[in-house]
């Protein structure tokens, strides 16, 4: 009676009735019972998740609200001190669009039967010749960490990436 009342309630209404039969099949196979542990815990209640481990308290923090606010008025002074305002709106919608017509590019070539084994393939070379070249060594990532200095600056303005001499 009550697993016919449950699916009642479950379809909608007192007109549509569902017979189930709860005492058909056993148990185990309505609830199946998994030795599964997240952490991977074992021990005589490895089925289990420990409760203990997974705790987390909630407080409440108004830091995130100020930084979010001093953000706001950090952009809203930006755009503000923006003389061109439309010139950084083209440039905003054409990276947009740049965007938007690579992910087209890397759709298409995606579809082609070999391409995307061969660019995996690329790019797992690339990725060995930057671990060769700027990280295995030290004097070697002293330089790369040269060159990611040079480039916020050149970025950020403070360095021109040329020499004017």
């Amino acid at each position: 009676m009550a697993a016919t009342a449950c699916s009642t309630a479950l379809l909608g209404g007192a007109g549509a009735r569902l017979p189930v039969r709860a005492a058909a099949a056993p148990r185990s196979v309505l609830l199946p019972r998994r030795n599964f542990s997240p952490l991977g815990l074992q021990g005589a209640h490895a089925d289990t998740p420990r409760l203990s481990l997974l705790r987390a308290k909630a407080s409440s923090d108004d830091t995130s609200a100020a930084s979010g606010d001093e953000l706001v008025d950090d952009l809203k002074a930006k755009w503000d001190a923006v003389e061109n305002k439309s010139t950084v709106l083209t440039y905003a919608g054409g990276a947009i669009v740049a965007v938007w017509f690579s992910s087209v590019i890397v759709g298409a070539i995606n579809s082609l039967p070999l391409l995307p084994k061969i660019m995996e393939l690329v790019g797992l070379g690339y990725s060995g010749w930057f671990v060769y070249r700027y990280l295995l060594f030290k004097e070697r990532r002293k330089e790369l960490a040269d060159d990611v200095e040079s480039l916020k600056k050149s970025i950020a303005g403070t360095e021109l990436p040329f020499s004017l001499i």
